[in-house]
């Protein structure tokens, strides 16, 4: 890839992104270009990746073939302000912010622009991410794919319609951090039961590791695989049976509607 990539916004999802995609050997370091608002990140970035770094916006758009805004939702309207004067004609506009639509980015550009939408999740931070973009008609099919490259640099990605856009913070982009809370109590209930913390927090996160891996790499429903490591009247179903009559899958499901409903309120 020939292409200028630039991020305003330097923090640690810029940063997976940018690892991510100069660990994959596609794209030089002297083809991307970050900015920050703080001296010390920028100082940084430019030592940990040795790639262009400032602290005007401005000079990022400038260059950009491929724009991310790598900041928060309440940031982009203010930013966009600043920079949509200079912003190349045929760039490409990438927002990783929950709640930030299509619709908004092209009203806030106030012509027409290509755009896209993305919701990247911190495991891209070690190459294992799970990202869902949604692209707006002045995107091409060749440019949708060149992104969707960049992002599979750092994971997986799927390509989704933007009115799905607003549920994945709820499955994806925030779950990690239901998965910590899971394994931090698997790994409590370890300690209780004699292991050391260390010992515990490797066995659940491992645990955790190859019951996701197993759903990937064979195909196989969840509930086949669970029913596979209950045994008839062993100690997995009598846990299975716990964790239903406490509301596990109720309690989900819960969390998952509340932060769906934030995330709506975001846009």
């Amino acid at each position: 890839m020939s292409k200028s990539i630039g991020f305003i916004g330097a923090g640690k999802m810029a940063q997976a992104i940018i690892g991510g995609v100069l660990k994959s050997n596609n794209v030089a370091p002297e083809q991307l270009i970050a900015s920050a608002v703080s001296k010390e990140t920028v100082e940084h970035v430019k030592k940990r990746f040795t790639i262009q770094v400032t602290t005007e916006n401005k000079q990022v758009a400038e260059q950009a073939d491929l724009l991310f805004l790598a900041i928060k939702p309440d940031l982009h309207f203010q930013i966009i302000e600043e920079i949509k004067d200079v912003v190349k004609p045929n760039a490409i506009i990438i927002t990783i912010a929950a709640g930030i639509s299509l619709q908004f980015l092209e009203e806030s550009f106030a012509r027409k622009i290509k755009v896209i939408r993305s919701m990247p999740n911190t495991p891209s931070l070690i190459g294992e991410g799970m990202s869902a973009i949604s692209a707006n008609d002045a995107v091409t099919e060749d440019e949708l794919d060149e992104v969707v490259q960049i992002f599979s640099c750092f994971g997986k990605v799927e390509v989704l319609n933007e009115k799905l856009m607003d549920a994945i913070p709820a499955i994806s982009g925030s779950s990690p951090a239901y998965v910590y809370m899971f394994i931090e109590a698997l790994a409590d209930g370890g300690v209780k039961n004699g292991l050391s913390r260390e010992q515990a927090y490797t066995l659940a996160a491992q645990a955790v590791l190859g019951a996701a891996k197993m759903i990937l790499e064979t195909g196989k429903h969840p509930g086949e695989l669970k029913d596979e490591v209950c045994t008839p009247g062993g100690a997995t179903i009598e846990a299975v049976a716990e964790l239903e009559k406490k509301g596990f899958r109720a309690a989900v499901l819960s969390a998952m509607e509340s932060c769906y409903q934030k995330t709506k309120s975001l846009s």
